[in-house]
Order: structure tokens, then sequence, then C-alpha cells
């Protein structure tokens, strides 16, 4: 014999617990660590979609280490960060893009986003390794470590979350307001400029 449906009453309990778990992570509530299990320097409550960056840069070796989170708008959904070598905004950027396959693992891509309409895998012009990806209670998690130009003190930066992968491949965000402005400029002294 078939189980009765939840009560109405039941059902907006778990949906409030699940909604409230996921708009309650700060930075203060996230402790990641990188390839060699240290604890990033610092974080940043980015200012649109809901998503976060955990980061050291090294100086010594020019480098850059991150965790990048954020909830894709679905569960077919993607999130993507990346550096634009040359202006603050997409066109130009060099991204790393996740989602979660078939199989249930985490996918990441290198794109490079030569125009808003040749939206392509490629290689950057910048090096990257440790690069992995996992999935924890619908947030998408992308660690790597990048080669930034030596005695930089800044880099323009990009995210983005997206609703569906078709085939492997990214299809296109929204162009709400949350969409548009996640771009910025990481000051390696822990301020960002929008």
């Amino acid at each position: 014999m078939a189980s009765p449906p939840p009560p109405p009453s039941l059902l907006l309990l778990f949906l409030t617990l699940v909604a409230a778990t996921a708009s309650s992570l700060t930075c203060t509530t996230q402790k990641l660590t990188d390839s060699k299990n240290n604890l990033y320097s610092n974080c940043l409550d980015l200012p649109a979609l809901d998503s976060f960056l955990h980061w050291t840069h090294d100086p010594t070796n020019a480098s850059l280490s991150v965790a990048f989170a954020a909830a894709p708008p679905n569960s077919g959904g993607w999130v993507s960060w990346g550096i634009n070598p040359t202006a603050i905004g997409m066109q130009g950027a060099q991204v790393l893009a996740a989602y979660k396959a078939d199989n249930g693992a985490v996918t990441v891509k290198t794109l490079d986003l030569k125009s808003y309409t040749a939206i392509v895998p490629g290689k950057r012009s910048f090096d990257v390794w440790d690069v992995r990806g996992e999935e924890v209670r619908g947030v998408i998690r992308i660690f790597a470590t990048v080669k930034v130009p030596e005695k930089v003190e800044s880099v323009n930066h990009v995210w983005q979350v997206g609703p569906s992968v078709t085939a492997g491949r990214i299809d296109r965000h929204d162009f709400g307001p949350s969409n548009m402005n996640s771009k910025g400029v990481l000051s390696f002294n822990g301020a960002q400029v929008g």
C-alpha cells in the first residue's frame, strides 16, 4: 500500500530548511583547503550570484590558488570562475566551468570567451594546475591554482552560473542584473573593486 503524501506543513518546513541552509553560506561559515590541505588565506562573499571565492596569493612563485563556490540555478546547471587578462568583464575571459555529469562526478572544463557568441573550449594564456571540482549539498566548487604575472597586485576576475548543459556543452546563462554584475578586480591586498 502506498504511503500518503506528507502534510503540506511538513513539506513547507523542509523547503524552508533547505533554502535557509543554502542562503546561510558566507565566507565565515566555510572552511576550504587547497591541494596541500592548507586553509585559504582569504575569502570574499562575492557581490553577485550568491557565490564565494577563497584564495591565496603566493608572490614567491606568482601563483593564485582559488576555490570558487556557487550553486547553479538548478541541479543540471553549471558554475564558472575565471580571469580576464585584458579587461573587466566576460569578453576575453578565460574560465573554468564546472557541472555535475550524468555519472555524478563534477566535470571541469576550460573555456575561452573570445566574444559573447564564441564560447569555446580552449587553452588559456596562463598556466593552471591542481584543477578539480566537487559538489556539496547543491553547491559546486572549483579548485585550481593559476599562474599570474609576477609582481601584479590584482587581476580582473569573472564568475557566472547557468541553468543547463547540453551534451557536455555549457548553455547560455541568464542576463539579469546579478549575471551582468558578476565581475570585478581581485586585489591581492584583500580589497575587491567593482
